[in-house]
């Protein structure tokens, strides 16, 4: 039992009480700024966490201070087990809510079986509402599908609904505003997001990038009265249009000045511990987990990833080889 162990604390006085889970690396879409068009060389079945080891280390993480629990992938709801491992997640002791990241093609096929697992918020990712730079980002089809389950998505009735679009200077930044008026009639919270470079190609470099203090000046030109509001923790600049039902915030999650007030820890689907989106370097939960570790051993794993975190991305980043391994879809978000 885990319930007596200190918060999960870095030796900057951090404490992390979210964790992230990538259920899978798989994923229907190829968006471009994720992973090349043919894919990857995702990780074997095998090598992917099991449903009991995953509940197994929540309920650990949970008696460490964790109270909100967020799904992702890859795409999470192609793992055929996923709402037994939300129904699960939501039982466990401590656990306050559980939330899930999507890509929102297949969300009308499980929807309802979400809702009864116990799932409290659910964000989609959407980078455009035209067709066709839909296909062209995503590398697929299907934009009027995510539409139709954003609607499904609200009302359903959970209590949180979040629209994550990255913003691609000279791509889609000619689409904040209809973004923001989604929020008009909408309880819905639209997240703009800054490119980060991990799509093992670097489009990157390719000039696509674009500040939120950019985007904040543009919507200050559209919106001249934007109310101040209040949002998660990764949602540093938090607006509400005014008489409109929804919220828009900006993530600075290339800007990274919002490091020291972040609280959360990243499992990959193959059982490895991030302890920031910018670090390489992970420790290793599944290969004592099937070694027959005690809860006690694999708390100690998660405590000492987590105080080793750097002080921010910044530095998390001097570590790393300048053409990353990786792509966002085998780190979780």
């Amino acid at each position: 039992m885990t319930d007596n162990l200190k918060p999960i604390t870095d030796q900057f006085g951090r404490i992390f009480d979210y964790l992230r889970i990538a259920v899978i690396e798989n994923c229907n879409l190829r968006c471009v700024y994720c992973m090349p068009e043919t894919g990857i060389a995702f990780a074997l079945p095998g090598d992917l966490l099991k449903k009991d080891e995953i509940v197994r280390i929540v309920k650990i993480a949970s008696g460490m201070g964790v109270r909100k629990i967020r799904y992702t992938g890859g795409e999470p709801l192609i793992r055929q087990d996923l709402t037994e491992i939300i129904s699960e997640t939501a039982r466990i002791k401590n656990i306050v809510s559980v939330h899930l990241t999507t890509n929102g093609i297949l969300l009308d096929q499980k929807i309802d079986a979400l809702k009864t697992a116990g799932l409290k918020g659910i964000n989609i990712s959407l980078d455009t509402l035209d067709a066709a730079k839909f296909v062209q980002i995503t590398r697929r089809g299907g934009l009027q599908l995510v539409l139709d389950n954003l609607s499904l998505a609200i009302s359903a009735g959970f209590e949180s609904v979040k629209i994550n679009m990255v913003v691609l200077r000279k791509f889609n930044d000619n689409e904040l505003f209809q973004f923001a008026e989604m929020t008009r009639d909408k309880a819905v919270t639209v997240r703009f997001i800054e490119l980060m470079p991990f799509d093992a190609h670097q489009i990157w470099k390719t000039g696509h990038y674009m500040g939120v203090e950019l985007m904040i000046k543009r919507f200050r030109e559209l919106y001249p009265e934007l109310d101040p509001d209040v949002g998660s923790d990764t949602e540093k600049y938090v607006y509400r249009i005014p008489g409109y039902k929804g919220k828009i915030a900006l993530i600075p999650s290339y800007t990274r000045n919002l490091c020291d007030s972040c609280n959360r820890i990243r499992l990959t689907a193959n059982g490895q511990i991030r302890n920031c989106l910018y670090a390489e370097h992970e420790y290793d939960l599944l290969g004592p987990l099937r070694s027959g570790a005690t809860d006690a051993e694999l708390a100690s794993i998660l405590k000492k990833a987590m105080w080793e975190k750097a002080r921010d991305g910044w530095e998390s980043q001097k570590q790393v080889a300048e053409h990353r391994r990786d792509s966002m879809t085998q780190i979780g978000g």
